[in-house]
């Protein structure tokens, strides 16, 4: 699969924002008639939009070409879309003529930007570029969400990890929640880019591999969820409440920086505590150490061993992976 088809995307994208809507949620009269298929019909939202049918059928049958921005706008409101599933209808109909196929060099991280990271010392942070590939993150990431480090570059993708590393999926406490977010983000992403053959490649890759990532991805569901709260089910700190925080670049709006806190004084900011001072190297470890933790679980995880480095009293086989 070499790029994604604009045009049957569209269609798709078309019908099911119809699919969703009935009626009555848009004050049409719904005279009882059993209904074939969910939602609107095809001449009730081309009613409500102020075109022919005939014009609008065309537009999900993949013939539409030229399509005003009025038009558009016009679907918009009839299909009740919110302002990121606008900007995705407008990217699917009017592609940008001056867009470049994406480069196959892997994007550059700042040294600025590393630093940065590094000295976020207890937050975990990590960057994202094109498709929610990881291109960077900092030392107490790589302990709360796994080693990036030790994964082919190939294999450092957000929605990859979610539907494809068993370690991953156990991570998230509620982990429909973040599949979910993870392909709407990848929907609109390939709206915006569909001559990206990674973006292909991946999607071709993960709907061959798993069968909810096919169902959402045909759901085309699109979202841009920059903040809010993760439930992590860490295999060695047990539960954490993380809230993050989305920073895009205002210099490479391509990458974004991902931030992650616990609430001051929480068992989760003692949990956090705990990983730095786990994945910190020996001559920091004793100022990250024990010192402050009150919650008596954490505390207990912990050996400070001679020189001061903090180890915990077992580690299984299946985290490994979180070794820093």
């Amino acid at each position: 699969m070499d790029q994604l088809d604009q045009r049957a995307c569209l269609g798709e994208f078309l019908r099911s924002r119809r699919a969703r809507l009935r009626p009555e949620d848009v004050g049409l009269p719904d005279h009882g008639r059993r209904r074939r298929v969910p939602g609107l019909r095809r001449e009730e939202l081309a009613q409500l939009a102020g075109v022919s049918v005939a014009y609008y059928t065309r537009l999900e049958q993949r013939d539409g070409h030229n399509v005003s921005v009025e038009v558009l706008d016009a679907l918009a409101r009839a299909l009740r879309l919110d302002g990121t599933e606008r900007a995705h209808l407008m990217d699917l109909a009017r592609p940008k003529a001056h867009r470049r196929r994406q480069s196959r060099r892997p994007q550059q991280v700042r040294p600025e930007l590393r630093t940065l990271m590094d000295a976020m010392c207890g937050v975990p942070a990590y960057l994202v570029g094109h498709r929610q590939d990881v291109i960077g993150w900092n030392r107490l990431a790589a302990a709360v969400f796994g080693d990036f480090g030790a994964l082919p570059a190939a294999e450092r993708n957000l929605v990859r990890l979610v539907f494809l590393d068993p370690a991953t999926a156990e991570l998230y406490g509620e982990w429909e929640c973040r599949a979910c977010e993870v392909v709407s983000n990848l929907r609109m992403y390939a709206g915006q880019h569909p001559d990206d053959e990674r973006l292909s490649a991946l999607v071709g890759e993960l709907s061959v591999k798993n069968e909810e990532f096919r169902r959402l991805w045909a759901a085309h569901t699109v979202a841009d969820k920059t903040h809010g709260e993760k439930v992590l089910r860490h295999p060695l700190v047990g539960e954490m409440r993380l809230s993050f925080e989305t920073l895009t670049l205002p210099d490479d709006p391509a990458q974004s920086l991902v931030t992650f806190h616990a609430v001051p004084g929480s068992p989760s900011a003692d949990a956090l505590r705990l990983l730095a001072a786990w994945s910190a190297p020996s001559e920091e470890a004793g100022v990250a150490g024990v010192a402050g933790v009150r919650n008596p679980a954490a505390r207990t995880l912990l050996k400070i061993l001679p020189g001061g480095r903090p180890v915990l009293g077992w580690v299984a086989p299946r985290v490994m992976r979180w070794q820093g």
